[in-house]
Formats: C-alpha cells, sequence, structure tokens
C-alpha cells in the first residue's frame, strides 16, 4: 500500500534495506490479476534477494463478484508462489447488509475456496468497515457460515478505536487470525509513526505470540507513503517485537 507508487524492484530495494524478511504483493498495481508473467518474475525476483512472498493482496469481492470472477485472481497466484491470497467480504457493511447479501458473500467464497484449497492456496477476509468483517461478532459469524478450513481472516486495529479496545477486538477473532496489517492511525486516519501507539502493539503481539502460531506481520501504511520512511518503521516493528519477546 505504502510502495503502489514504486516499481516491484524498488519495493523489494527498500524491503531488502529495512531487513524486512516477506512482502504481500498487491493486485492493483504490481502484480494484475490474471498476468501470469509479471507474477512469475515478481517471484523471481523476491526470490532472488531472498524475500518471502507472503500472500496476494487481491480485490475479488466475494458476493458482488463471482466464484468465476476469481480465476484470474488465483491464477496470478500460483504464479506468484503465494500460500495466501487476501479477499473481502462484500462491498456492504454488516449492519446494512441484507441477509440475501450475507448468503451471496458465504456462497461464492465457498466456492473460491475451493478453487484455492485445489492447488494449496488458503484465503484470508480484509479486516476493514464497508465490509462484513467490519466487527469481531460479523467476522466470527462470516467465517462459521463460510465452515471452510482454507479461510480466515486478516486483522487490523478498526479506526476510531482505543488500544485497550483494540486488543480485545484482536483477542476475539484471534482463533481466526493468520496476518496482521500493521500501522498506527489515531485518532482517525491520521498517519502517525508506529511508535506513537506502542501500547497497542504490545499488546497486539502479545496475544499473537501466545497463540503459538505463526503470523505475518505486514507493515501497511507509513507516514506520507515515504520509502525513506520504512527502514525506521521496520526497526520500530522490530524492537517491539523483541521487547516482547524480553518479557516472556
Amino acid at each position: 500500500m505504502t510502495l503502489r507508487h514504486r516499481s516491484a524492484a524498488a519495493v523489494l530495494d527498500v524491503t531488502a534495506a529495512a531487513c524486512l524478511s516477506c512482502v504481500e504483493w498487491g493486485a492493483d498495481v504490481h502484480v494484475p490479476p490474471g498476468d501470469r508473467d509479471t507474477a512469475a518474475r515478481v517471484r523471481a525476483e523476491s526470490l532472488d534477494r531472498g524475500i518471502r512472498v507472503a500472500s496476494y493482496g487481491s480485490y475479488f469481492r466475494a458476493g458482488p463478484q463471482a466464484a468465476e470472477e476469481f480465476t484470474a485472481v488465483l491464477a496470478s497466484a500460483v504464479a506468484l508462489g503465494a500460500p495466501r491470497i487476501r479477499i473481502w467480504a462484500g462491498t456492504v457493511g454488516s449492519a446494512a447488509a441484507t441477509a440475501e447479501q450475507r448468503r451471496a458473500v458465504v456462497r461464492e467464497t465457498r466456492a473460491a475456496a475451493r478453487q484455492a484449497s485445489d492447488v494449496g492456496i488458503d484465503l484470508a477476509f480484509e479486516y476493514h468497515s464497508g465490509t462484513l468483517t467490519d466487527t469481531a461478532a460479523s467476522t466470527l459469524e462470516l467465517l462459521t457460515d463460510v465452515g471452510h478450513p482454507g479461510v480466515r481472516t486478516y486483522w487490523q486495529p478498526p479506526v476510531g478505536l482505543a488500544d485497550v479496545d483494540a486488543v480485545d477486538d484482536l483477542r476475539r477473532v484471534l482463533p481466526w487470525v493468520d496476518t496482521v496489517h500493521v500501522f498506527s492511525w489515531w485518532p482517525r486516519q491520521e498517519r502517525l509513526p508506529l511508535a506513537a501507539r506502542e501500547r497497542l502493539w504490545r499488546g497486539v503481539f502479545t496475544l499473537l505470540r501466545g497463540t503459538g502460531r505463526q503470523h505475518d506481520t505486514l507493515l501497511e501504511f507509513v507516514p506520507d507513503d515515504d520509502a525513506h520512511r520504512v527502514a525506521g518503521e521496520a526497526a520500530t516493528l522490530t524492537r517491539l517485537i523483541e521487547e516482547d519477546d524480553d518479557r516472556d
């Protein structure tokens, strides 16, 4: 997200310089759906630099989009070597969604998950306003209704939620979470340095470590979308994780 205005090669330069280990490649700019040649090239460039492909950040919206439209997304994910595809739970928030809209999201997610599982790829919902994963309660209901072992969810701090409340929000969905988008916005969408919400992120990392599972923690935004600030933000992320290690 931060570096969508840079080439894939430039993204890898910044990633390597910041000592980050993986990248989630987005479908909107760097790896378009269905463009398998580009996906294969980006995969090769990533591997050449020792950087793991964490996931493929698609903009497939289950429900409004049918699973047939997922085919191109899946083709790029396979060529990219992504173990996971990020998808979206429709285009309507949980409070406004009709029963039919919710059923459509469930139906098309299941169909997409069947396609993905055939080639060993998992799906995970973006945890975002304006979709059926805009609250912990709705997310849990959706995942239960989908009922597919290859469908999980991302998590990110809901906009405007205080630190303690955000950590509690994560705690509720934690068994289903495999990836976290890391950034510090406060009080709404103002982009702050990661260190500005240390209390939040220490609480998050404590919960993640307590599961005993591996999670990808991905820097999604940095202030001003400034590539020169990625290394500093990555250093803060590493410090916070290591401080959590020291408490154990």
